[in-house]
């Protein structure tokens, strides 16, 4: 990835409405969760829906849409274990850009886990708190007003993310610049930081992620990967 050349993330052409935002981000938490049955089960739900949003974000969310139903599910899902689970850049995990796997990313997943409490939810311990579909179902469904705030914080790793993404023709590029749209324009001092994270990349010690731990209840209405 150039870091001279961080590519403008496109912006909405339009302002979106609470409910278009709200719908956005539950449709990309489909849409970037694991693609198993359950989840290719709505895609015709999720095209009825996508077919309804302005622009600005339909158009990249059917790019991502038209890729998933037209692949076959075992490459379909080889695909996503390769660009989301295989390659350190295109991590669906947010804290992961910053820390890796070091013990001061506990202390950053400890921020997901407060906000979720505070509204009253819990998470399977089968996810991290900010795994991506996670949080953008958080907002869509449970609390709109923590979740786009979580969301406007870890906005530099969400424009990296799409930018790497974008580098290697991912369609689920589209998906991230569409959650984009819903949120507010990059800063300067938000592109400096993508900069720094593209240039350093995720730290390599990995020393365990205490002192956060999972509590075993679940999170109602997440649709994390199992």
């Amino acid at each position: 990835m150039s870091l001279l050349n961080l590519r403008r993330r496109p912006e909405p052409t339009v302002a979106l409405s609470q409910r278009d935002r709200q719908l956005v981000w539950r449709i990309a938490a489909l849409l970037l969760d694991y693609p198993d049955e359950r989840t290719l089960a709505l895609v015709d739900q999720v095209a009825v829906a996508v077919s309804g949003l302005p622009d600005a974000v339909r158009v990249p969310l059917n790019h991502c849409l038209g890729y998933v139903t037209t692949t076959p599910p075992l490459d379909l899902a080889a695909a996503y274990v390769e660009t989301f689970d295989m390659r350190r850049r295109s991590s669906l995990h947010l804290t992961f850009y910053a820390y890796g796997d070091t013990r001061k990313r506990g202390m950053a997943l400890l921020r997901f886990k407060h906000a979720y409490r505070h509204a009253g939810v819990e998470l399977d311990e089968a996810e991290l708190p900010d795994h991506v579909p996670v949080l953008l179902e958080f907002a869509a469904t449970v609390d709109p007003v923590g979740g786009e705030r979580l969301l406007g914080e870890h906005l530099p790793v969400l424009e990296l993310l799409r930018l790497s993404l974008s580098d290697s023709d991912s369609p689920y590029a589209g998906v991230l610049a569409a959650v984009g749209a819903t949120l507010p324009p990059l800063t300067t001092a938000d592109r400096r930081r993508i900069a720094e994270l593209a240039a350093s990349g995720p730290p390599e010690e990995e020393v365990g992620l205490e002192p956060f731990a999972m509590d075993p209840a679940l999170f109602d209405g997440s649709e994390g990967r199992r």
